[in-house]
Order: C-alpha cells, then structure tokens, then sequence
C-alpha cells in the first residue's frame, strides 16, 4: 500500500510516499497560490517518478493544508492527476483526540495533525512546538484531549521584519550565535534573533508548566520544523526533535478515516 501524504504551509510544500506504514520518500517544494493543478500535477508526477514511483501505484492521498487555496488546488490536482479523491484534514474526520477548542474549526489543520502523532507516541502530557512561517505551542493531555496553544511569529518572519521594517539593517542569515554582546551589525542581528527565541521558548514551556500545574516526570516536549534543532538543542529542557512529524501525523489520520473501508 502506497499513500501520499501532503502537507501544504504558508512557506513550503512538504510531501512523502509511505509504503506499508513506513515513510520511504520526502519531498519538499515552495508553496504558491498562482500554480494550477496541472502545474502541481506535473511537479508531483515528475518527482516520483524521479524515485522510481508510478502515479498508478498511489492507493490514497491525504492532504492538511494552511493555505485554503492552494488546499483546492491540490485536491483538483488528486482527482485529475491520481484519480483519487483526497482525505482533507479537517476537525471533522476522526482524530482519535479529544478537541478542547471552543470552535475546533478554527484549529489549524497543521496543529490537528502534529497532535494526533504525539498521542500516538507518548501516554503523557505533550507540548508540541512546530517551528515554521510561525512558531505554535500546543498543550495535549495525558487522556488525549487537544488544549490549544498559542502562535507567535515564526523567526524568519522577525528576520525579514528588521530587513524591510528599517533602512538600514541588513538581510541576514540565521545561525546559533556564540554571544550576546556583539561589535559588529550582522552579529548583533543574528545574536539578537538566536538568543531572543530560544528565552521565548524557554518561558513559553516556563509558563506552560505554570498555567497547567506540570511536572517534568509526567510531560514530553516534542518540536519539528526547520528551526527546531536549531533553537530548541539543548535548553533546560529536555526536547524531542521529531523532523517527520507531520508526515507521520498525516498517516495515522489517513489510517483511522480509511481503516473500515
């Protein structure tokens, strides 16, 4: 059994090929609303055929998407390119959680499908940090009930707001910083972003712990996205670096909404 499991966010496009339950192939393309789905068709037809993937071997498609209109597009996309009919993620089909949202459908598809692969990974309590275009922090408890979070701008966001918001600062990579106190521009700039989330993290958990009366003995961190090694290595607390999460989520979502079928 071969399923494509897709997950669109505001930056990029990232998407696998699990076989028999087991992520064989990852794929990773920039996010825009201006292609068509003949133009992701062929994107998608051409990358897994790269690896050696017919487009008839594909048994089930599941989508989770933030960006509603390239959502639809994939989903035309499916149905024309695959002959498949896409799962969409929504708070609708079986989480196999319990949504403590005051309206669930306001619950990011994203934050559905992290959650869903950490109750599958942990029996006790989890925050659950996805660093992307924005940063979440999710709250789920050990009797898989989803709490909500909050969301903060993720850092490249900050990065390109010193840029464009100032004339004078420069565009800037970010790296780890060795010190804070810093005699040159860019350093400072990267001192500034690197030191300044890792604390806010830090005091997010901080408050976490605080606002829901933890203890580390009965609560697991888990982080993913493309900063997560970066400003999440080695913080007070322990924290588990899941870089396929999503992926993952996205499967058992896909299993429990298909399995009677």
């Amino acid at each position: 059994m071969r399923i494509l499991v897709i997950d669109v966010g505001n930056t990029n496009i990232v998407y696998g090929i699990f076989e028999k339950e087991k992520l064989i192939y990852e794929f990773r393309i920039s996010t825009s609303e201006k292609k068509t789905n003949d133009e992701y068709g062929m994107i998608f037809y051409q990358t897994l055929k790269a690896k050696g993937i017919k487009v008839d071997t594909i048994e089930g498609i599941i989508i989770s998407s933030v960006v509603p209109n390239v959502m639809h597009t994939l989903e035309t996309m499916s149905i024309k390119y695959f002959n498949i009919n896409p799962l969409i993620v929504t708070s609708d089909i079986k989480t196999g959680i319990k949504l403590k949202y005051q309206n669930p459908k306001e619950i990011g598809a994203d934050r559905i499908v992290n959650a869903v692969a950490v109750s599958k990974m942990t029996e006790k309590n989890a925050i659950i940090i996805d660093m992307g275009t924005a940063i979440t922090f999710c709250y789920l408890t050990d009797k898989k009930e989803y709490m909500g979070g909050l969301i903060i701008p993720g850092i490249g966001i900050s990065a390109d707001a010193l840029t464009t918001r100032t004339a004078k600062l420069p565009k800037i990579e970010i790296i780890k910083a060795e010190k804070v106190i810093c005699d040159e521009t860019v350093e400072s700039m990267q001192a500034g972003l690197y030191f300044g989330y890792r604390k806010m993290i830090e005091g997010i958990i901080d408050k976490i712990f605080e606002e829901k009366q933890l203890k580390a003995e009965n609560t697991e961190i888990f982080a993913t996205g493309g900063f997560a090694p970066l400003l999440t290595k080695n913080l007070k607390y322990p924290i588990k670096i899941e870089r396929e999460l999503t992926l993952k989520g996205l499967m058992e979502l896909y299993k429990l909404n298909t399995k009677n079928k």
